[in-house]
C-alpha cells in the first residue's frame, strides 16, 4: 500500500533557505529516457510535468479503527466546545429572569448548536476536505487543485492536470463554468482568495492562542474563598506550561491521555443534567421548539440581540472539528460529535436551565451553582483538567495549520515532526509550540483572569467561520457542481446567521476582543511577508531560467574547467533548472566533470522502499544528471558515508549503455565528493515602493534569517559541504 501511495502524493517545490528540500513531494514513474524524450532547448520548459504523479485519495480506515479514533478525537477535538457550559449562562448577564427568558436562551443554544454545529460543520463542511486535511487552508488548497491559480501574489498551484479529466470537473454547469473562468481570468480575485485565506488562517492560530489562556481560566473556579484569582491565575500558568509541555508527546498519546478525563466530563454532565431536569423543571426540554426563540425576540428586543455574544460562547471550538480532521478522520468526528458530544450539551445545558428555573439569581454562576453539593469537589477537580483538557484542540489546529501553510510555500520553514506512523496528519511543531505558550502564559499573567480576556473569547471565531461559509460556497459552486438551489439554501442562511452573531460580537472589541485580532495581525504579517517574498522569488527564477541546450553551451566552453570527482548540487528542478547554477557555472568557471542536481522530497508516507528513494535521469551531454531523492516522514534522511553515493552511482550508470560514460561516473565517485546547498537572498531593486523595499528587506529577509534551511532535516557530512549564495534583485 505504502509502495503505491508514494506515487500518488503531491508536488511542492521549495527551495527557500537553500537547498532541493520540500515535504509533500511525489513519486516518480518516469525513467531518463522519457527525460530526453522532452524538449531539452525550451527555455520556458517545467519540471512539474515530469515530476506529476496521480491524484492523492483520502485513506480510508476500517470499522474499528474509526470507532478508536472517535474515542481518541474526544480528548483532542471536543475539549473547548465540551467544556462550553461552565461559560455560557454566567456571560449572560440578564437580569429579572422570567421562565420564558430562560426557555428562549435555552432553545437559541440548541439551535445554534444543531443548525452552525451538527448540520453545517459535521454534516456539510467536514466533506470539504483537502485529502483528509481540514481548516480554511484546506478549502483553499482543494479550490487550487480544480481552479488555475496564476496570480503572482497567490499561493503555490497544487492543480493537477489530470484534474481535468475528472469526472466532476467535466460536468456542465453554467454558473459554476462561469465562476470558475472569472476567478482564473481575474487576479484580483485571486488575490483577495489568498488574502482572505490567510487572515483566516492567522484567526485559528491566534484563537490557538486565546483558548488555552480563557479556558483555563474559566474552567478553574471555585466557590471556596480560600481560593483567590491570584491563586487561578497561577494554577492556570502551571498547567498550561505542562499542557505545552505534554505536546511532544504526540497527538495519539495525548488523546489517550485526555480521552477518559472528557468521556468522564460528559458522562457526569449528562448525569447532573438528568438529576436537574427531573428535580427542577422536567418539562424544560420543550424548549426545543424554535417558537420559544420567536417569543424571546419579541419580548427582549435589543437585550435578546446583545444576548447572541453568549450564546455563541456555546459553540466556539466547533470550528477546530474542521482544522483537527487530518489528526483524525471525517467519520470518527461525524461519530464523536454526534453520538457523545452533541446530546451530552444538550443535556448539560437542559440540566442548567432546569436549575436557574427556580434559581434565577444564580445565573452569574450557573453550572457550580447547579452541580449538587455531594460532588462539588469531585466535579470540581475534573472541571479543572477538563479546562485544561480544552486548550487542546486549537493547540493541535495549529499545529494542522502550519503543516498545511508549509506544504503551500506561505509560511516560514518550522520544524513539523510526525509523532504517528499510522496518520500522516498528526504532527507537531516544537517553534509554534514555544510561541502559543509564551502568547498564552502572557495573555493569563497579563490580563489576570479579568473581563477583557474574556470578552476577547470566541470574537474571531466568528470571522473563522464566516470565511469557512464563503469557501464552501464556492467549492459547492465550483468542484461539486451542487444545484443552485442547494448552494443558496446553504450560503443564505448560513451567512445571515454568522452575520447576525457577528455583529452582535462586534460590541466587544473595545473591551477586550481586540486582543485576538492583534494576535491574527500578528501572524497575518509574518504570512503576507513570507508569501508575498516567495512569489517575487518564483517571479525571478521563471524569468531566468536555465535551458539545457544554454548549460550545454555554458560547459563546453573552453573557460570551464572540469575537475576530477562528482558534485552533489541541492536545488529544485520542479520549476526548471534555477539561476543560482548558472551563477555557480558562471563564476566559479569550474565544474566536477560529474554534476548531480539533486531534489529531496518528504512523502506523506511513513517509509519509501530502497528500490523507489532514487529517481535519476540526464540532463543534456555535459556529465550533469538529475537525482530526485524521495524519503517517506519517517524515514532517516541520512547521506553521509558512501552508501549514499554508491546507490546514485548505480542508478546513473543504469541510465547508459556507454561503457566510457559508466567509467566515467565511477571514476569520479573514486577521486573525490562534494556537497554543495544554495542559498538566495532578496532585495528590493531602487524602483519598488517603500512599503516593497520594508517588506522584502527587512520582514521577508528577517524571516529568512531565522527560519530553517530546507536540507535541514539532510544528514550531509560537513567536511564535504559547500554553501554558496546568491543575490536576487527584484
Amino acid at each position: 500500500m505504502e509502495q503505491n501511495a508514494a506515487n500518488e502524493c503531491m508536488i511542492n517545490g521549495d527551495v527557500e533557505n537553500g537547498g532541493g528540500g520540500s515535504s509533500g513531494g511525489g513519486g516518480l514513474q518516469l525513467s531518463g529516457e522519457r527525460i530526453q524524450r522532452a524538449d531539452p532547448v525550451d527555455r520556458t520548459m517545467s519540471f512539474a510535468r515530469i515530476y506529476q504523479p496521480h491524484q492523492q485519495r483520502e485513506k480510508e480506515y476500517p470499522t474499528m479503527q474509526t470507532i478508536l479514533l472517535a474515542y481518541q478525537s474526544l480528548g483532542v477535538v471536543y475539549g473547548d466546545l465540551g467544556t462550553s457550559p461552565v461559560n455560557v449562562f454566567s456571560s449572560t448577564r440578564l437580569t429579572n429572569l422570567s421562565e420564558e427568558d430562560l426557555l428562549g436562551t435555552l432553545s437559541l443554544i440548541i439551535w445554534t448548536l444543531t443548525s452552525l454545529v451538527l448540520v453545517k460543520y459535521v454534516f456539510i463542511v467536514l466533506h470539504a476536505n483537502d485529502h483528509g486535511e481540514g481548516g480554511t487552508f484546506a478549502l483553499y488548497s482543494y479550490m487550487c487543485r480544480h481552479v488555475n491559480f496564476q496570480s503572482k501574489f497567490s499561493i503555490q498551484n497544487t492543480r493537477l492536470e489530470s484534474d481535468s479529466d475528472m469526472a466532476y470537473c467535466r460536468r456542465e454547469s453554467t454558473l459554476g463554468t462561469r465562476t470558475k473562468k472569472f476567478i482564473e481570468g481575474s487576479s484580483t480575485a485571486q488575490n483577495f482568495l489568498t488574502i482572505l485565506v490567510l487572515v483566516g488562517t492567522c484567526m485559528v492560530i491566534g484563537d490557538g492562542a486565546l483558548t488555552p489562556a480563557t479556558c483555563a481560566l474559566q474552567g478553574i473556579q471555585s466557590r471556596s474563598t480560600k481560593i483567590t484569582q491570584e491563586h487561578v491565575v497561577w494554577i492556570s500558568v502551571v498547567l498550561l506550561v505542562a499542557l505545552f509541555a505534554f505536546q511532544r508527546c504526540g497527538t495519539s498519546k495525548v488523546s489517550f491521555s485526555f480521552s477518559p478525563i472528557m468521556l468522564v466530563w460528559f458522562a457526569t454532565n449528562v448525569s447532573i443534567g438528568v438529576y436537574n431536569i427531573i428535580k427542577y423543571h422536567p418539562s424544560i426540554l420543550k424548549a426545543v421548539s424554535p417558537h420559544y426563540i420567536v417569543k424571546f425576540f419579541m419580548t427582549n428586543g435589543k437585550t435578546a440581540w446583545d444576548l447572541l455574544g453568549a450564546v455563541f460562547l456555546s459553540i466556539t471550538g466547533a470550528e477546530a472539528m474542521f482544522a483537527d480532521l487530518g489528526h483524525f478522520n471525517k467519520r470518527a468526528i461525524q461519530l464523536g460529535f454526534s453520538f457523545v458530544v452533541y446530546p451530552s450539551l444538550v443535556l448539560t445545558y437542559a440540566g442548567e436551565t432546569a436549575y436557574l428555573v427556580k434559581n434565577p439569581e444564580k445565573i452569574s454562576d450557573a453550572y457550580y451553582s447547579s452541580l449538587p453539593e455531594s460532588v462539588y469537589w469531585p466535579m470540581f477537580v475534573v472541571s479543572t483538567l477538563a479546562a485544561v483538557v480544552s486548550s487542546q484542540s486549537m493547540i493541535s489546529a495549529s499545529f494542522s495549520i502550519v503543516k498545511q501553510s508549509l506544504n503551500l510555500g506561505c509560511f516560514p520553514r518550522v520544524n513539523i515532526i510526525h509523532t504517528s506512523s499510522k496518520h500522516e496528519g498528526q504532527v507537531y511543531s516544537p517553534e509554534i509550540n514555544c510561541i502559543l505558550m509564551i502568547l498564552t502564559v502572557g495573555l493569563v499573567i497579563g490580563f489576570k483572569g479579568g473581563v477583557e480576556l474574556a470578552n476577547a473569547y470566541g470574537v474571531v471565531v466568528i470571522w473563522v467561520m464566516i470565511i469557512t461559509t464563503f469557501f464552501t460556497t464556492l467549492v459547492m459552486l465550483v468542484i461539486w457542481k451542487t444545484n443552485i438551489i442547494l448552494i443558496l439554501g446553504f450560503f443564505l442562511p448560513y451567512m445571515l446567521i454568522e452575520s447576525i452573531f457577528m455583529t452582535s460580537l462586534l460590541k466587544k472589541i473595545p473591551q477586550g476582543g481586540w486582543v485576538p485580532f492583534a494576535i491574527s495581525a500578528f501572524f497575518l504579517t509574518i504570512m503576507l511577508s513570507w508569501t508575498f517574498g516567495r512569489s517575487k522569488k518564483t517571479t525571478y527564477e521563471a524569468e531566468r531560467k536555465l535551458s539545457i541546450r544554454e548549460m550545454d553551451q555554458m560547459l563546453s566552453s573552453n573557460n570551464v574547467c572540469r575537475t576530477q570527482g562528482i558534485c552533489f548540487f541541492f536545488t529544485d528542478l520542479v520549476y526548471g533548472i534555477p539561476p543560482i547554477i548558472h551563477r555557480y557555472i558562471q563564476h566559479a568557471n569550474s565544474v566536477r566533470e560529474i554534476m548531480v542536481i539533486v531534489t529531496v522530497r518528504t512523502l506523506p508516507i511513513k517509509t519509501v522502499l530502497p528500490e523507489d528513494r532514487l529517481n535519476v535521469g540526464k540532463l543534456g551531454n555535459e556529465g550533469v544528471y538529475r537525482c530526485l531523492v524521495q524519503f517517506g516522514y519517517k524515514d532517516s534522511q541520512d547521506m553521509k558515508g558512501d552508501e549514499y553515493v554508491a546507490s546514485v552511482v548505480t542508478k546513473l550508470q543504469e541510465l547508459t549503455d556507454n561503457r566510457n560514460e559508466m567509467q566515467k561516473i565511477q571514476t569520479a565517485a573514486q577521486k573525490d565528493v562534494v556537497f554543495i546547498i544554495g542559498r538566495t537572498i532578496l532585495k528590493a531593486n531602487k524602483d519598488s515602493g517603500m512599503l516593497e523595499r520594508f517588506t522584502i528587506n527587512y520582514l521577508y529577509r528577517f524571516l529568512q534569517k531565522n527560519s530553517r534551511a530546507s536540507v535541514s532535516t539532510l544528514d550531509i557530512p560537513s567536511e564535504r559541504t559547500l554553501q554558496i549564495g546568491m543575490l536576487y534583485e527584484i
